[in-house]
């Protein structure tokens, strides 16, 4: 609880460095790029060769997957019934299937489960979220903002040229060798680092946003994220037979709220800004909730 607490205090600190001047307003970006280009490569290359093989590991790799379609499926489905617009479908689309399953769900896993735990975190992440994000996100944006189609050229070369998604495949590939002391050393140091960026990083970059005319979708997308798809996750994975602390955290990943990278495309394609900002802002805030009460379940059914 101290460390989860640790987490918050950082939130805080980050929300309130925006109110400082001497901060660029891009301080965010900054944050977000040092991430991506240096504290997840590092984690990755710390943690994943200390994976098991087995076939357990097959569960965060398909779980983000089914939920991504069983999610889409409840958006179309509740959409018509309550006739929303084009751009209010296409932001939920967005938002509900994809999770903050790297920038915050990381940290919360490293809190919750520990740092030997984070490498399952990452396959839950790698191959699955951001792999959705740049196929299945590339095709809802190009659809429900209007744009062309995208290439598979295109997505390829979005996927190919990710700093950390080219450090899961370089770690899969030296998993067998032994690293030396200094590297693991630099390695260990350096991804210290993410979660205190990280969670500086979304504090700054927070807005709570809440428009009453999108009260509805905004209730209803958060409802379906953070509550349902966890528990739809648990109760297949209880149903499957499987459990462990691998399937307690691709559970526990799958709670994670709406990523805020999914929020930034639907908003700079027109797709209902104010319900994505929103989705975005409260769905962090409540998931400081939500996630203590869904580990503690996940812990008592898993």
């Amino acid at each position: 609880m101290d460390s989860f607490i640790s987490l918050i205090i950082l939130f805080a600190f980050g929300y309130s460095l925006k109110h400082i001047s001497a901060f660029p307003k891009d301080t965010s970006t900054s944050l977000n790029l040092f991430v991506i280009y240096v504290s997840l490569p590092a984690l990755i290359l710390y943690q994943v060769p200390n994976i098991t093989i087995s076939g357990s590991i097959l569960v965060p790799i398909v779980m983000p997957w089914v939920m991504l379609l069983l999610s889409a499926l409840a958006v179309l489905w509740i959409s018509r019934i309550f006739k929303w617009s084009k751009k209010v479908t296409g932001a939920l689309l967005l938002l509900v299937p994809l999770g903050n399953t790297s920038f915050l769900g990381i940290p919360m896993v490293t809190i919750f489960f520990g740092a030997d735990m984070v490498s399952y975190a990452v396959l839950y992440d790698q191959f699955g979220t951001f792999l959705a994000l740049s196929v299945y996100g590339t095709f809802v944006l190009a659809i429900y903002a209007g744009g062309s189609r995208p290439s598979l050229k295109h997505i390829a070369n979005k996927i190919i040229t990710f700093p950390p998604f080219i450090a899961l495949i370089v770690a899969l590939l030296t998993s067998s060798f032994e690293y030396h002391d200094y590297l693991i050393s630099s390695l260990r140091l350096i991804s210290a680092s993410l979660v205190p960026v990280v969670m500086v990083a979304i504090g700054f970059q927070f807005k709570l946003v809440l428009n009453r005319k999108e009260f509805v979708p905004l209730g209803i997308g958060l409802l379906l994220k953070l509550i349902i798809a966890p528990l739809v996750a648990l109760s297949l994975c209880y149903a499957f037979g499987f459990n462990g602390t691998i399937s307690e955290v691709t559970v526990f990943e799958s709670a994670m709220p709406p990523m805020v990278t999914a929020g930034a495309l639907a908003i700079m394609g027109g797709l209902a800004p104010e319900l994505a900002a929103a989705m975005i802002g409260w769905g962090i805030i409540l998931s400081f909730i939500t996630l203590p009460l869904m580990f503690k379940l996940i812990q008592f059914v898993l």
